[in-house]
C-alpha cells in the first residue's frame, strides 16, 4: 500500500525548525537562525548541500531541500561512490534553507562547535518522478516509506543514490534518531575512487578545513567579527571604537 505524504506549509516549516533553534544561541553562533522564510527552489529544482563538519567527531552533513527546510543526516564517513559500500546516515533535526551557504566556525561550547566546510552542493531529483511536478510528492513518499531514491547533480556527487531507513540501529537496539544507509546505485558515475579523500577543499572558497578554522586561505574574509549586545561588528571597527571612546588617553 502506497504511503501518501502530506505537503508542508510555510507555518509548518517554521515549526519544523523548533529543535534546531532550541539547540543554538544565535547571540554566539553565526549560523542562520531560520527566521527568514526562503522562497521555494526555482523551476522545481530542489537543492542539496553536503558540509564537512569538524565537530566532536569529523563527519559530513547531507541536507536535502524539501518543504521549506533542509532535511538533514549526519554521515560519519561521508559518501561513497562504490555501490558495495553502505554508509551510515543518522537523521538529525531539520535545518533552515539558508544553511546552504554557511561555511565557517561554530564557537567552541556551542552545539556542533567546530569548523564547517561547503564540501558539495547542487540540485537533486527523485528517481521515481516522471515529471518535474511529481518531484516533491515522490520525495515525501520515499521518506515516509524509508526508501528514497534520488539523483545528485552536484560539483562532486553525480548519479543515483538510495537512502534506506533501518528498523534498528547497527547495534540492534532501538534508536531515538532514525538511522539510514546511504548507498550508491550502479550507474556510469559509480567508482572505486575515494571521493572524500580526493576532495579536501571547499567548493565555495577553495579552503581546507584548517584554513577555515584559522580564517585564512583563498576566499577567506579579512574581517573577523565580534558580537556586542547581539550586534556583529568587525574587529577593526571595535578597535577604532575602543581607541576613540573607551581607552584612557595618556
Amino acid at each position: 500500500m502506497a504511503v501518501k505524504a502530506k505537503r508542508t506549509s510555510n507555518a509548518s516549516s517554521h515549526a519544523q525548525l523548533t529543535e534546531y533553534r532550541r539547540k543554538r544561541d544565535f547571540a554566539r553562533t553565526q549560523e542562520p537562525s531560520g527566521d527568514t522564510i526562503e522562497s521555494p527552489a526555482r523551476q522545481g529544482k530542489l537543492r542539496f548541500v553536503i558540509q564537512k563538519h569538524a565537530a566532536r567527531n569529523l563527519h559530513f552533513d547531507l541536507r536535502l531541500e524539501l518543504d521549506g527546510v533542509m532535511k538533514s543526516w549526519a554521515v560519519p564517513k561521508g559518501p561513497s561512490l562504490d555501490p558495495s559500500v553502505k554508509r551510515l546516515a543518522m537523521q538529525v533535526e531539520d535545518h533552515p534553507i539558508d544553511y546552504n551557504t554557511f561555511e565557517g566556525t561554530i564557537p567552541k561550547g556551542e552545539y556542533g562547535g567546530g569548523s564547517v566546510m561547503l564540501w558539495d552542493r547542487g540540485t537533486y531529483t527523485a528517481d521515481a518522478a516522471t515529471t518535474p511536478g511529481e518531484e516533491e510528492d515522490a520525495i515525501r513518499g520515499g521518506l515516509a516509506r524509508g526508501d528514497l531514491k534520488i539523483t545528485f547533480h552536484g560539483a562532486r556527487l553525480h548519479g543515483s543514490f538510495a537512502l534506506v531507513r533501518m528498523k534498528f540501529s547497527r547495534d540492534r537496539s532501538s534508536s531515538s534518531k532514525p538511522q539510514w544507509l546511504l548507498i550508491k546505485h550502479r550507474d556510469k558515475f559509480a567508482s572505486a575512487e575515494d571521493v572524500v579523500a580526493e576532495n579536501m577543499t571547499s567548493v565555495e572558497s577553495g579552503r581546507t578545513m584548517d584554513e577555515i578554522a584559522s580564517a585564512s586561505g583563498p576566499g577567506a574574509s579579512s574581517m573577523t567579527y565580534v558580537k556586542l549586545s547581539g550586534i556583529s561588528i568587525s574587529c577593526e571597527l571595535f578597535i577604532t571604537y575602543w581607541e576613540d571612546n573607551v581607552k584612557l588617553k595618556s
